[in-house]
């Protein structure tokens, strides 16, 4: 057989929207999906129904078969990921710690796409930290698993410039489909034999950690460019609030206002508001508002807001 040919048995570990493209693309490829692994389904919802994963929604819907054990450190999840003879696995937010045994059972490793340029922004959230640190570009790496976090050696990367109005859900979603076409890429190099890896260097070595819900609440004594970067980055999740009149309010879209407020005003005073926007002082600028909800309502763009909110004179947050 032609080696450049020649077709991995692969195994899939994944849970979120972000590994979806991935599954999708590993499905289409020369390689085969022997098995995909996922979190167990868990309650969600007011009614606590058990909720699929988005990746095994998917993985049913094309005929692979799922794993959903609660655990891999088991003797038994060992002994099955064994069983299945898999030459790879690729790992994409499986949310679930792989022992070093574990990692031992491919032939050929484990892969894992990591959505930042290692080993900048190792760990959890790195889109988001990478939005909230103002970087001006962001990217995927491949990366062979070791123990250590995301600190394996890389086969691949592609960097991407990050857009002057970039959410941490558009680049979400960009991140997801260069990965997924990175790893075939990948995968068929290794495959053929002429993968090469690189040990990441020790130098520009940072941490993403989980994001945390309280870290959407807007301090209007902050810059306003640092604003707009909380803004976008928690952008769809978990949305950056603030307060009206006592009640929430999420800043869904926003930028810079050309605007300038009075230098005596409070941070957070709403000093102007038409349909171009909410202007509204910070500690440094002003932030022009331009798409707000208010709790248990729909998001509305500013002209709209107005037509329903006093705002003369308001100050949004706690004084």
């Amino acid at each position: 057989m032609n080696t450049a040919e020649t077709t991995l048995r692969l195994g899939f570990a994944g849970t979120p929207e972000f590994a979806v493209p991935t599954l999708e693309a590993l499905a289409k490829s020369r390689h085969r999906v022997m098995a995909v692994y996922t979190q167990p389904d868990r309650p969600a919802g007011r009614g606590r129904a058990l909720h699929r994963s988005e990746v095994k929604r998917r993985a049913l819907e094309l005929n692979l078969p799922v794993f959903q054990p609660a655990t891999l450190k088991t003797a038994q999840a060992e002994a099955g990921l064994r069983d299945l003879e898999l030459d790879a696995l690729v790992v994409v937010a499986y949310g679930l710690i792989l022992a070093p045994a574990v990692l031992a059972v491919p032939r050929l490793g484990c892969f894992n796409i990591h959505a930042s340029l290692l080993p900048r922004w190792r760990g959890a959230a790195p889109i988001q930290r990478a939005l909230l640190a103002g970087d001006t570009v962001s990217g995927v790496t491949i990366m062979r698993m070791e123990a250590g976090l995301d600190t394996g050696p890389i086969l691949a990367t592609r960097e991407i410039a990050i857009g002057e109005r970039e959410t941490g859900g558009s680049l979400h979603d960009r991140l997801a489909h260069i990965g997924a076409s990175l790893i075939v890429e990948t995968l068929d190099a290794v495959a053929s034999g002429v993968a090469h890896a690189e040990p990441q260097g020790h130098s520009g070595i940072t941490y993403a950690d989980k994001i945390q819900k309280s870290e959407a609440r807007i301090d209007w004594h902050a810059a306003a460019d640092a604003i707009l970067r909380r803004v976008r980055a928690l952008n769809p999740w978990p949305v950056a609030e603030t307060t009206l009149h006592g009640a929430q309010l999420r800043i869904w879209d926003a930028e810079t206002s050309p605007a300038r407020a009075d230098p005596s005003m409070a941070p957070g005073t709403v000093f102007a508001a038409s349909v171009e926007g909410v202007d509204v002082a910070c500690g440094r600028g002003a932030l022009r508002l331009l798409q707000l909800q208010l709790a248990g309502r729909k998001p509305l763009a500013a002209g709209a807001f107005i037509n329903s909110q006093r705002l003369a004179g308001a100050r949004f947050g706690n004084p």
